[in-house]
């Protein structure tokens, strides 16, 4: 059956899976090269999700019956020991997380519910409940702090992580840039190992370069919760295409507030600290950039995905966002550019280039006894057009637009080829894409996914 969730397992050659076909299994490279199984454990239930806490060897897993259990496994990887069982939801756990620096196993739902339990008493510590159901969570596990390094050396100074729409993040006192440590955890970039359906293969280097050294990559799970222990705030994505903001206390949680831009179901986030931008996916094929930080309302559109978005990651050190979606497409976008905001769509009741009457404008059909066109918007300016005045396609990169979109013919002439510059690259997994994880001091990613045979079999 499907594996849900894979993920590398760090400083070894080894991968833990879950999939509904009940089971989780550890798989390890043998000497003959080849990945086999260590461990092979059925639960109760088809599993939906899980996460691995790589400090305490800690896998909480989530299944369809709403149950979370966690297990401890042993150093060698082929032992697994049960540790606690949580009763969390009333529908299929979609993605759970357990926080060391808090004990909290935090968990979403198809109840439409976000709960945190603690993982020590097993108690349920509190409940929000959404408007639509919540699909992922994804946390840093090194807390809410980042270790900088200077050149490769340890310079020991320390900056906090810092939500968007909270004071601005400290800077950094050194004056060289800095690598700062990663954060492990769901998420994607792309080289290395590929998850098929009940099965893994290794691949070899990498299709396009991404820097080796640790890194703070944001990495995260599709449809997800990004949360961040320094401030217990959460960026929570919904499938009504909501982002909602929440403050976490021990016991309860509030609302602080909430944005939509998406006309589909959010199915990614991802949070860089740094420039305190929040990036948004979503099965209407768009990711978008909340300038949160800049306090501006500043929201820009990426368009270069064919399919539902499935996962984002963003390397500050490199100014680099991947992501992925359904249909294997996996894209490397240049943030270290200056993005242009996306006009908004002007209503008008005649082409405001020509001034020939829309469909609707009746008196004025009347009046100049033409037939009503129909009504484009120019991608560029956001100006009312008809066909004929908006005839022309180009690319508008800076704007996120990597493929040709409708431009009025003004635009068309005032658009440069350097304004035609791809700032992204395209790349094919040769699959569908369900989940991914990146593991970045190899630079491997993980994915798991399912391959369309018809074409074979049929």
């Amino acid at each position: 059956d499907v594996v849900n969730t894979a993920v590398i397992i760090p400083k070894e050659d080894g991968v833990i899976s879950v999939s509904e076909d009940r089971t989780v299994r550890i798989w390890l490279k043998r000497d003959s090269g080849q990945y086999w199984p260590s461990v092979y454990h059925t639960m109760p239930a088809p599993c939906s999700c899980m996460y691995f806490n790589p400090e305490t060897r800690r896998l909480s897993v989530g299944m369809d019956n709403g149950t979370v259990s966690d297990f401890i496994l042993s150093e060698d990887y082929n032992k697994m020991t049960p540790a606690a069982t949580y009763q969390a939801h009333q529908g299929r756990v979609t993605v759970v997380l357990f926080v060391l620096e808090m004990e909290w196993v935090l968990s979403t739902g198809q109840d439409k519910t976000f709960t945190w339990h603690c993982s020590e008493s097993g108690q349920r510590l509190g409940s929000y409940r959404t408007t639509a159901w919540v699909s992922g969570l994804q946390y840093p596990t090194r807390g809410g702090s980042l270790r900088h390094t200077n050149n490769n050396n340890e310079c020991g100074h320390t900056s906090k992580l810092v939500q968007t729409h909270l004071p601005s993040t400290p800077k950094h006192p050194c004056a060289n840039p800095c690598v700062r440590d990663y954060y492990t955890g769901v998420g994607c970039s792309y080289k290395g190992v590929m998850a098929l359906p009940g099965s893994f293969r290794s691949l070899g280097a990498p299709l396009f370069p991404l820097p080796h050294k640790p890194l703070f990559l944001l990495s995260l799970m599709s449809r997800l919760i990004r949360f961040d222990m320094e401030t217990r705030h959460a960026f929570v994505g919904d499938h009504s295409g909501q982002v909602t903001i929440l403050k976490l206390e021990q016991d309860d949680c509030s609302l602080v507030t909430t944005f939509k831009g998406h006309t589909g179901n959010v199915t990614a986030l991802c949070w860089d600290p740094v420039q305190r931008v929040l990036f948004s996916g979503s099965s209407d094929h768009s990711i978008i950039m909340w300038d949160i930080g800049g306090r501006k309302g500043t929201a820009i559109e990426l368009q270069g995905h064919n399919e539902k978005v499935q996962g984002l990651c963003y390397a500050p050190h490199t100014r680099q966002l991947i992501s992925c979606s359904s249909d294997g497409g996996i894209v490397i976008w240049n943030m270290d550019v200056r993005r242009q905001e996306t006009p908004e769509w002007l209503d008008s009741d005649s082409c405001q280039k020509c001034e020939q009457p829309f469909f609707w404008n009746f008196k004025q059909m009347w009046d100049s006894k033409k037939i009503g066109l129909r009504q484009h918007h120019c991608r560029k300016c956001g100006q009312a057009v008809c066909g004929k005045c908006s005839s022309r396609r180009s690319t508008i990169p800076l704007m996120g637009f990597e493929f040709e979109v409708r431009v009025c013919d003004s635009c068309y002439e005032s658009i440069t080829d350097e304004d035609r510059a791809p700032t992204a690259t395209f790349h094919d997994s040769k699959h569908g894409i369900v989940y991914m994880h990146y593991e970045p001091t190899r630079g491997w990613l993980l994915t798991s996914g399912l391959w369309d045979m018809t074409p074979v079999v049929s």
